[in-house]
C-alpha cells in the first residue's frame, strides 16, 4: 500500500473535539483526516460514506461494523476503535477482509464518576429541583433519599465495580455484590459483602447499579421478573450495556411506579430517536451515553489512534484486537 493520498474518516465526533484532542500533525503529511458529528445508523449510508477511506476511527461500540458492511469497503485497510474490546466489529470478516483492527488505552475513572453522578442526582432528586427552581416552581417538592447506612447493590465487581463499591463504603453505605464469577477474595479485597445470589441483591438492595460485561450470560440479566423483585423505594443504575437491562421491562416498571427510580446512560438504540419512550418516561434520569466522555478519556483515545495509524503505516501495528 502507498502511504500517499490516504484517507481516514473520524466517526461520530459529537462534540467537533477530535481535531482538537491528538496531534494528527505527525500523520499529516500520510493521512488526509475528515471528521463527521453527525451518527449514520442506516448501512447503506455509512457503505457510501465510507466507500473511499483507507482508515476508519471510531469511539467504543457507537458505529457496528458487521460482515455485511465490512464486504462493502474493499479501500478500508485499518479500522481503530477506542478501547480495547469492541463486540459490534466482526473481528473474522475484518480479517477476511485484509482489515487491520486496533484499539486504544482507556480510564476506568469517568464511569465510576457519571455513576455517582446518576445516583446522587436520583437519590436527592437534582434534576426536577433544579427545573423547578429555575422555572418558578415550588420551593422543595422531592424528599431526598438517604445514602449512609443504606444498602448499594452491585452486578459485577471489576475495575469499574470496585471503584463504585469504595466510594458506596466512603459514604457509610454498605455495600453487597454478586455476578456469576465473583469470588469471596474478590469481595473481601474490596471490602464488600458477597451477596448469596442475583435475587437476594435486588430484593435486598436500596440502590443497584450494573458493572458488567455484556455477552450471553448478562444479556436480558434484569427483565420484569427482576425488577419486581426490587423495593418499590429502590433505585436502578445501569452506565454499563444497555442489552443487560430489559429495557421495556423497566419503562414498564417506571410508569408503574413499581421502583422509585432509574439512571441510565446506556439505550439500546444510540443516539435515541427524538420519539423514543425513554425520553418520557417518568422518574427517568437519562444521559447521552456520557460514561467515557471526558477531555482526558478522549486525549487517550484520539492520540493513540494516531499513534496506531502511524505505526500501521510504518508496517509495526500496535494493540491490534483479533
Amino acid at each position: 500500500m502507498t502511504t500517499t493520498s490516504l484517507r481516514c474518516a473520524v466517526l461520530d465526533d459529537h462534540q467537533d473535539v477530535a481535531a482538537a484532542s491528538a496531534d494528527w500533525s505527525t500523520i499529516a503529511d500520510r493521512v488526509e483526516v475528515v471528521t463527521y458529528r453527525d451518527h449514520l445508523d442506516d448501512e447503506d449510508r455509512l457503505a457510501a460514506r465510507l466507500a473511499d477511506f483507507d482508515i476508519v476511527v471510531t469511539l467504543r461500540e457507537r458505529v457496528a461494523f458487521p460482515a455485511s458492511l465490512l464486504d462493502r469497503l474493499p479501500r478500508l485497510a485499518l479500522l481503530v476503535a477506542s478501547g480495547m474490546r469492541n463486540s459490534v466489529i466482526d473481528h473474522a470478516a475484518a480479517a477476511r477482509n485484509g482489515v487491520t483492527v486496533c484499539g486504544t488505552g482507556s480510564s476506568s475513572t469517568p464511569p465510576v464518576e457519571l455513576t455517582w453522578a446518576l445516583l446522587l442526582a436520583l437519590a436527592r432528586g437534582i434534576v426536577p429541583e433544579n427545573t423547578a427552581l429555575r422555572t418558578g416552581g415550588p420551593w422543595q417538592q422531592t424528599l431526598g433519599a438517604d445514602l449512609h447506612g443504606r444498602r448499594l447493590g452491585l452486578l459485577g465487581l471489576g475495575k469499574i465495580g470496585g471503584r463504585v463499591a469504595r466510594i458506596g463504603l466512603a459514604f457509610g453505605m454498605e455495600v453487597t455484590a454478586w455476578s456469576r464469577n465473583l469470588t469471596r477474595e474478590r469481595a473481601d479485597e474490596v471490602g464488600v459483602t458477597l451477596a448469596g445470589s442475583q435475587r437476594e441483591l435486588l430484593a435486598e438492595s436500596d440502590f443497584v447499579s450494573v458493572h458488567l460485561a455484556l455477552g450471553d450470560r448478562t444479556r436480558g440479566l434484569i427483565g420484569a421478573p427482576e425488577l419486581a423483585l426490587m423495593r418499590p423505594s429502590a433505585y436502578l443504575v445501569n452506565t454499563s450495556r444497555a442489552a443487560i437491562v430489559d429495557q421495556d421491562a423497566l419503562i414498564e416498571a417506571l410508569r408503574e411506579g413499581r421502583i422509585a427510580g432509574a439512571g441510565l446512560d446506556v439505550f439500546d438504540i444510540e443516539p435515541l430517536p427524538r420519539d423514543h419512550p425513554v425520553r418520557t418516561t417518568p422518574h427517568l434520569l437519562a444521559t447521552p451515553h456520557l460514561g467515557y466522555v471526558t477531555r482526558d478519556n478522549y486525549a487517550t483515545y484520539y492520540g493513540e489512534a494516531v499513534e496506531d495509524i502511524r505505526a500501521y503505516l510504518d508496517g509495526a501495528p500496535v494493540r491490534v484486537l483479533r
